[in-house]
Formats: structure tokens, C-alpha cells, sequence
């Protein structure tokens, strides 16, 4: 094995356009899946609303979603570590 450092990987250079820089809300995902890819759609439910609205979908393979939950994975552990265990039921909140 040799000391020699490596050199550091070439940087990515990310465009951020304004309006996605906005965000959007998301209350609902769906999550679908074929053999190849896996589908994300963010959709937003309108509060006593009938019909809601999709408003991006994400597709991708499934080694990136692999790499993505992984992500979301630890980003939620250090979250909890900071400010607390998130509660999913409302019956969680009461106790």
C-alpha cells in the first residue's frame, strides 16, 4: 500500500434556479417501484378537500433510493438527538 494521499475528487457543481430554491409543501408521498426504478410523487392535500394535487415526481433507480433512505436514515437520528423523538400517531402526543 502506498502514502501517497489521493488527489481530492473533482467538485460538482450544483444549479439551484430560484423558484425550486422556493421549496414546496409536501403532506403526502407515494412511493411505487417497478424492477428498474422507483417512483416518488409529492403531492399536497388541501385541508377538507376531496382531491389533492401532485405537484413533483421523482424517479429514480434503486440504488439511489437505496442511498436516499440511508440518508433520510440519519438525517432524522441526528434530528431526534437535537430536538427530540418525532411522534407518528396522535395517540404518541397524549402519553
Amino acid at each position: 500500500m502506498s502514502d501517497t494521499p489521493k488527489p481530492p475528487a473533482p467538485s460538482l457543481q450544483i444549479q439551484l434556479d430560484e423558484d425550486v430554491a422556493q421549496g414546496r409543501y409536501a403532506n403526502m408521498a407515494m412511493v411505487d417501484h417497478s424492477s428498474t426504478e422507483f417512483t416518488l410523487d409529492f403531492i399536497y392535500v388541501f385541508p377538507q378537500q376531496p382531491r389533492a394535487k401532485v405537484f413533483s415526481r421523482v424517479i429514480t433507480n434503486p440504488q439511489h433510493m437505496k442511498r436516499l433512505v440511508q440518508a433520510m436514515q440519519e438525517n432524522i437520528a441526528r434530528y431526534e438527538a437535537k430536538y427530540g423523538i418525532i411522534l407518528l400517531r396522535e395517540e404518541d402526543r397524549r402519553h
